[in-house]
């Protein structure tokens, strides 16, 4: 399996375009290829990559239980499975994108997860990156969609609100023993410098600090024009943070 970096972090601090910047600057440094990850049920991961989702794993479950009735014998339904992951695979430029969709419904679905798990996993394996974009807040770490990953990555804006978000979902990776190799903080929307107090709190709470990313007028204006982050401009300031973040992690 290739390399795994998941981002976690409250509501709005910018985890989806941080992923998208992540993942064209993979791309551009021909560092191998990219498995998109979409685990947010309000997906959106495709609009910040240009692409359209074919479909989405949570539609397929929904399909496999209705017909899982009239299927014969456990083959076909292993074939039913891994045929509808390969198709649910949007194709982008360098990459390909997998959004997991909306979580289950009413009833039990522990085979139908066991599985859908067991494709993806297989799937990660012809991938040399595996960029996981999780929903808002903690709960993708309590159902362990976010597990077994090398680098976690905690985005947080400047606030101690914030700070403090990143280090309950530090803590609670940490009590579910999720399998993170390394957990880092990354301070998104920055204007200048990094408070001083806000560095102090970030200490005190024994968070590492990987870096910031500074508000960036290219991704205000592609948010705007409803463009992805392959339209920015590569100078743009955060694309080069970002590529910085990433030397740090000696990716």
């Amino acid at each position: 399996m290739g390399i795994k970096i998941a981002l976690a972090g409250k509501g709005g601090v910018g985890k989806t375009t941080t992923c998208g910047l992540i993942i064209r600057n993979i791309i551009e440094a021909n560092k191998g290829t990219v498995l998109a990850l979409d685990a947010d049920p309000n997906s959106n991961l495709n609009e910040i990559l240009g692409i359209k989702v074919n479909s989405t794993i949570g539609a397929i479950r929904e399909d496999f239980k209705k017909n899982a009735p009239r299927m014969t014998g456990g083959v076909y339904k292993d074939q039913f499975v891994e045929m509808n992951v390969h198709q649910a695979l949007s194709e982008g430029k360098g990459f390909d994108l997998l959004a997991m969709g909306r979580g289950d419904g009413p009833g039990c679905y522990c085979y139908a997860n066991n599985l859908f798990k067991k494709y993806i996993e297989m799937l990660q394996g012809n991938y040399g990156f595996i960029v996981m974009d999780n929903e808002a807040g903690m709960e993708h770490l309590s159902r362990k969609t976010t597990s077994d990953v090398d680098f976690l990555i905690i985005i947080s804006d400047p606030s101690p609100r914030g700070i403090l978000t990143a280090s309950r979902i530090r803590d609670l990776s940490v009590e579910l023993d999720i399998n993170a190799g390394e957990t880092f903080l990354l301070m998104s929307r920055v204007e200048g410098k990094l408070d001083a107090r806000l560095e102090r709190d970030i200490k005190e709470r024994g968070l590492e600090l990987l870096g910031i990313i500074n508000n960036d007028p290219d991704i205000f204006d592609m948010d705007l024009e409803g463009k992805s982050v392959f339209d920015i401009p590569g100078d743009s300031s955060s694309l080069a943070q970002v590529r910085n973040i990433l030397k740090e992690l000696k990716i």
